[in-house]
């Protein structure tokens, strides 16, 4: 079987090679003999929208499995589009931690001072940017309120924080270690991956999500799990596969692929 994949990326020139997953799965596809081919949003054309992200949704999902069924978007577009992970993820409340989503600042104060030791997050925001912990005693939750409200119209995630950082994925887990002084354990922000081993209460909430994202041909998803509780579910952009491998041999890419072409057989 020989595809020919189009990747949707950051330009080539800003990947780090040696830890980015979409590269790894390049390198998997290349050593498969698909053809590869890269392009950015920004290269896509077509549709009267201006907001990117949604309108490259749009695009590929006119194309997922069009016509004699020769296309397929890893993931599926619209699911992504319809699967933000920070609302995504309240779909399996079960497993989280205390959250509110809100704009209301009475109502995250309420919050705050039930729980005292807080996060607060953007609703869209990605790769750590925009999240803050705010310690108990810290005076500075109606400051940065007022700057985060001011700044977006959207939402603000806000969680109960968890000392246990851990994230992990069903072919495998990685246990990300933030900083010292640092809040977030995000790798390109500085924090560490260590191998860990999957839980067993991680295992259940693998299990409960794996149904959901078959049914929505999510076929690679990272979620991340603090302690015991989950936090996000990642549909758009996972990473740690490079990280998996160079601890324990994990080949995710070639899992990830072995996916994709039973898809087609």
């Amino acid at each position: 079987m020989t595809l020919r994949v189009a990747v949707q990326m950051d330009p080539l020139e800003t990947v780090d090679i040696d830890a980015d997953s979409t590269f790894a799965l390049m390198l998997e596809a290349q050593r498969r003999g698909h053809s590869l081919s890269v392009y950015h949003p920004n290269e896509l054309t077509y549709p009267p929208f201006d907001m990117q992200y949604i309108a490259a949704t749009h695009l590929l999902e006119s194309i997922h499995g069009a016509g004699d069924g020769k296309t397929f978007s890893v993931n599926h577009p619209g699911h992504v589009r319809n699967a933000p992970e920070k609302i995504f993820v309240t779909e399996f409340a079960e497993f989280m931690p205390p959250t509110m989503i809100s704009r209301n600042v009475d109502d995250i104060t309420a919050f705050r001072d039930e729980y005292q030791d807080i996060i607060v997050k953007p609703l869209f925001g990605n790769g750590g940017a925009g999240v803050f912990h705010l310690k108990p005693g810290d005076e500075n939750l109606t400051s940065l309120l007022e700057t985060l409200l001011i700044s977006s119209r959207e939402q603000l995630m806000i969680q109960a924080y968890l000392p246990a950082i851990r994230d992990g994925e069903a072919i495998g887990a990685i246990n990300r270690i933030p900083a010292e002084g640092e809040a977030r354990a995000n790798l390109h922000v500085g924090g560490r991956a260590e191998p860990v081993a999957l839980t067993a209460r991680e295992r259940d909430i693998c299990d409960a999500l794996g149904p959901v994202l078959k049914e929505r041909d999510l076929i690679f998803v990272g979620i991340d799990v603090i302690g015991d509780s989950l936090t996000e579910i990642n549909v758009t952009s996972p990473t740690g596969l490079q990280e998996l491998q160079r601890f324990d041999g994990t080949d995710g890419p070639a899992l990830i692929w072995d996916a994709i072409e039973r898809r087609f057989a």
